[in-house]
């Protein structure tokens, strides 16, 4: 158990990635949280940035009441700015935002007009600071992401392949794709720590397939490692099923229903982690209150689908899955990535699973 105290190396890594910002004292920021944001975190970014001379702001705002048929978890759509013009107003003045809500404004609504507005936010990822001190941003990530948005970008087919089962194809043109090293120093743009992820938000129709989630494949929804296969069939986008015996299927399939909403089905993203930091143990090590499995993400060589809202599309259903998946090899056009599950770009790095 991790004790809910301040710590100056804690400090010391939340001031790191204001640095990766470029937070300049000429700068307006604003610390955004709710009710039930982590107040840990929430003080260690207000000390962090003490020596940055800025003037700094705090948005608190209300969780909101929860209005869904299921617990919304990890879903990187936070609610909290519902109806909050107020607030949302005062984040659209503020040069950098420090996003530290519950679930993130990675698929918010607001979150387009925050960015138009030149605002760029910065999304600190519910975990315990000891994850977070753990995944302090590497700047080598930097290029290592940035060439692997311009090769989805310039490719015209994903294809992705494991030894389980999976063979899903994504048409990679129209796609929007973006890759998060962990900071942003840009205008409108908005960046997560942790960091080290390329992903991929295809085009309507653009997905088909079958993708097979193996014994020790990841759902982060439930934060629990697959202990039993499951069988996705995938049709122009979307999930028409979910086969499996075990309880994982059941769980999954239990919880699609649960939204009583199609596009809960719908592919949000697509893409692989890029962040040699990452480990795959990483859920056994902390309380469920103290992960939000961000880490899973980035995990290296691992292929990342994920279900639900898709800002791109103008899609923002609460139903989500992210899926790590392991062991699987994928392809950009003719070129290969990850082969079962290890970064070509990487070849000193072990495979996982």
């Amino acid at each position: 158990m991790l004790n809910d105290r301040i710590e100056g190396k804690w400090v010391e890594s939340f001031g790191h990635v204001f640095e990766l910002c470029k937070i300049r004292p000429s700068e307006l920021v604003i610390i955004l949280s709710e009710t039930q944001s982590r107040d840990l975190s929430v003080t260690l970014a207000e000390l962090a940035l003490v020596p940055f001379k800025c003037p700094v702001s705090h948005v608190k705002v209300l969780s909101p009441p929860q209005d869904t048929p299921a617990p919304v978890r990890s879903s990187g759509a936070s609610l909290a700015l519902a109806g909050q013009a107020a607030a949302l107003a005062a984040l659209k003045a503020a040069d950098v935002i420090i996003d530290l809500t519950v679930e993130g404004l990675m698929h918010a609504p607001e979150l387009a007009d925050i960015l138009q507005s030149g605002s760029r936010v910065l999304t600190i990822s519910n975990e315990h600071p000891d994850a977070l001190e753990r995944l302090t941003p590497d700047p080598d990530l930097h290029p290592r992401v940035k060439d692997a948005v311009k090769l989805c970008r310039s490719s015209a087919e994903m294809r992705v392949t494991s030894g389980a089962g999976t063979d899903l194809t994504v048409a990679m043109q129209g796609a929007a794709t973006v890759g998060v090293w962990g900071w942003t120093d840009r205008p409108g743009t908005l960046a997560h720590w942790p960091g080290g992820i390329v992903v991929s938000f295809p085009k309507p129709k653009a997905v088909t397939g079958r993708l097979v989630l193996d014994c020790g494949d990841i759902n982060l929804t439930f934060k629990r490692y697959i202990d039993q296969p499951i069988t996705l069939t995938l049709e122009d986008n979307y999930v028409t099923s979910v086969d499996g015996s075990g309880v994982d299927a059941r769980l999954m399939r239990t919880y699609f229903r649960a939204w009583a909403d199609r596009e809960a089905y719908a592919t949000s993203h697509v893409g692989w982690g890029l962040n040699p930091g990452a480990r795959y143990e990483a859920l056994t090590m902390y309380d469920q209150r103290d992960t939000n499995g961000t880490e899973l993400r980035a995990l290296p060589g691992n292929f990342l689908y994920s279900t639900g809202a898709n800002e791109f599309a103008g899609r923002f259903t609460k139903g989500h899955f992210d899926l790590p998946m392991l062991g699987c090899t994928i392809r950009l056009d003719d070129r290969v990535v990850v082969e079962n599950g290890q970064l070509t770009d990487l070849p000193s790095l072990p495979a996982i699973g």
